[in-house]
């Protein structure tokens, strides 16, 4: 709701919306806030695409403090690999199913 207001408003549309929650998602984490939104709204807060953003930065961050710098780098794709895969498998699949409107 909050994302289809925000796009009536300024006019934006659905791909900034997504990208300006990854980016936030990942912004509350790194300040780790993204817990207290998970206590306040439960699993609203880990279904949306703000999650994917805290997914990158959680993981990114935990292994960035084992390895180091290059740990930034391990830690984002290791945890959030299987998803990728995943949507862009289903994106490759659709395609060959439905033919695009152009």
């Amino acid at each position: 709701m909050v994302a289809e207001l925000i796009m009536d408003k300024f006019k934006l549309m659905p791909i900034h919306m997504t990208v300006i929650f990854v980016v936030l998602g990942a912004c509350l984490e790194a300040f780790n806030l993204y817990d207290i939104l998970v206590d306040f709204a439960g699993a609203g807060a880990m279904l949306p695409i703000s999650s994917f953003g805290h997914s990158l930065t959680d993981a990114a961050l935990k292994r960035a403090t084992e390895v180091g710098y290059i740990g930034i780098f391990e830690g984002m794709f290791s945890s959030t690999s299987v998803g990728i895969v995943v949507a862009i498998l289903s994106a490759f699949l659709m395609s060959l199913i439905f033919k695009p409107r152009g």
